[in-house]
This record gives C-alpha cells, sequence and structure tokens, in this order.
C-alpha cells in the first residue's frame, strides 16, 4: 500500500514541479516520466491486489462457471458495441450486435450462454473512442491514468461516454453495481493471468512495449484491421530500404569489414532488442485492458 502510494506522490510531485510535460523520445507520449510512475503504480496495484484475487477466483471457482460470469458481461458490451457501430455507419454490424443480445439474452439464459457465436454471429469491439477516431478526430497525446491505464487523449475522452454507455452504470441499488463491476474486473484479469509471463519475457522495457502495443491496436481497431500507414512510418521505410544496399556491400566485404570495432575500457554495448515471444503483443495489449487499466465495456 505504502509504495502504490508513494509512487503516485512522485507522479504528481513531478507533474506540479514540471507543468506535467517531460520531453521523450517517442513525441507520442511528451508525458513519459508522469506516465512511468503511473504505470509503476498501476502495475504494483495489480501485483498486490488485482492479481492474486484474480488467481484465487480462478483456483475457486470451477471454469463453466468462470464462462458464465464471461459471456454475461460480455453479452451487456454487445448493448454498447451496437450503438457504436450506429454511430460509425456500420449498420449491418449493429444489426448483428443486437441480434447478438437479443438471443444470448433469451436462448442463451440472460447471456451466460453465448448462443449467437454459435449461430455464426460475429462478436464486435467497439467503444466511443473509436468512434470518435472514425469521425476524424486525431488520438492526441499518449497518457497513463491511476487506475485507468493506457489512453490516448481521444480514448480519455471516449472513456467518459463510455463509462454512460455501460448498463451496469444504470444499476438502481448501488451495492449491487459496485459488486458487478468488481466481479468483472475479476473476471476479465483472472482471463489473463498467462499473458503476464509471457510479458515478463517480451521485452526489455515493458513500458515502451505496451505502450507501442496500445497504439498499434487502437489504431487498428479504428479501421477494423486495415489502417494505412502512418505518416511516421514512411520516412521509417524510406531509411531502411535505402540501409539495405550499404548492408548487403557490407556483408560482401567479408567478416573483417563487417566486424564491429572492440569497445574501450569501461565502454559496455547496448543491450539488444529482444523480439517479443509469440503472442506477446496481444497479451500486452489485452493487459492494458484488464482491470488494472480499468476496461471499458466495449473494450
Amino acid at each position: 500500500m505504502k509504495r502504490w502510494f508513494t509512487n503516485l506522490a512522485i507522479a504528481v510531485l513531478l507533474c506540479g514541479a514540471s507543468g506535467c510535460a517531460t520531453v521523450g523520445s517517442d513525441p507520442r507520449d511528451p508525458f513519459e516520466t508522469f506516465n512511468r510512475h503511473m504505470y509503476t503504480f498501476n502495475e504494483g496495484l495489480d501485483q498486490d491486489v488485482l492479481k492474486p484475487i484474480s488467481t484465487a477466483y480462478k483456483e475457486v471457482v470451477p471454469g463453466p462457471v468462470r464462462g458464465w460470469v464471461r459471456n454475461f458481461f460480455s453479452n451487456l458490451g454487445d448493448l454498447w458495441n451496437g450503438a457504436n457501430n450506429l454511430l460509425q455507419g456500420k449498420f449491418g454490424d449493429t444489426v448483428v450486435d443486437w441480434a447478438r443480445f437479443a438471443f444470448n439474452s433469451t436462448w442463451g439464459v440472460l447471456g451466460i450462454n453465448d448462443v449467437a457465436t454459435e449461430m455464426g454471429l460475429e462478436k464486435h469491439d467497439e467503444d466511443f473512442g473509436q468512434t470518435l477516431g472514425v469521425w476524424g478526430m486525431e488520438d492526441g497525446n499518449y497518457h497513463v491514468w491511476p487506475i485507468f491505464g493506457s489512453r490516448t487523449s481521444r480514448d480519455t475522452l471516449g472513456s467518459v461516454v463510455d463509462w454512460f454507455g455501460d448498463p451496469v452504470t444504470y444499476v438502481d441499488k448501488g451495492v449491487v453495481r459496485w459488486t458487478a463491476r468488481g466481479v468483472r474486473v475479476v473476471s476479465n484479469r483472472a482471463d489473463l493471468l498467462d499473458a503476464s509471463r509471457i510479458l515478463e519475457e517480451a521485452a526489455l522495457d515493458k513500458y515502451v512495449f505496451q505502450r507501442d502495443a496500445y497504439l498499434q491496436r487502437r489504431r487498428s481497431q479504428i479501421y477494423d484491421g486495415n489502417p494505412p500507414r502512418a505518416a511516421r512510418e514512411a520516412p521509417i521505410a524510406e531509411e531502411q530500404s535505402e540501409t539495405k544496399p550499404a548492408a548487403a556491400s557490407a556483408a560482401q566485404a567479408g567478416p573483417a569489414a563487417a566486424a564491429p570495432a572492440p569497445a574501450s575500457a569501461g565502454t559496455q554495448a547496448a543491450p539488444q532488442a529482444q523480439p517479443a515471444a509469440p503472442g506477446a503483443t496481444e497479451a500486452a495489449i489485452r493487459l492494458l485492458e484488464s482491470p488494472a487499466a480499468a476496461p471499458t465495456s466495449g473494450g
């Protein structure tokens, strides 16, 4: 507990001292110092509270019951998925989303059984941040918020609307409403326990790895899995194409020419980037949408 609030206090002090803005290597992340402290705070909260509770939940609650809980909340999310598809002009997907809700709520017994998927009705994953992106709103800066986790400026605004689009928000009794939110949080985190181990092996810097994975996924979601090349990627691609002939020439010159000069005393070689383990990118994204990141109803 003390460690969480220490990290939170440090980040707030840094924010006040520097006006929150810090210059990082990535122009999408101008608040990197603050964001890293928030990332550490959220990670500590996850490790000390959410992960132990979710582990116990997975060990104690039978698999079929966990599946019913997962399906129940997923079914509620289809209402908001359909609303966002409607706002994005994807009317066919709207019909599918609301048909899923109708079939799962009736034949699926209040949504605990996913009969719609068995019927061939595809599950979608939409939220108001994506809707704003479809409407043309730019990402803005990258943020890591306490408890709520990774968001762009656009998605921060979208999350506020998502809160009101979540059917659980309208449960009258506060105890029932917050219990439902808590159960959903634990259920989501329990599904991602294996992803934690993948991330530990995936990258030297988990913060950078997850930030890039999050931003790539959000861009992919807005364009339904087929995003155009970002403007910032074009110079990189051109530079790589220009360096390939030079690399080939160096290889033909023989090992002596290709061998690097020995490092001077006291100088350490920079660590080489490790390739991500299979499935690590998807695991990183799902963890960002886990309870530590306060997932929205639409994903």
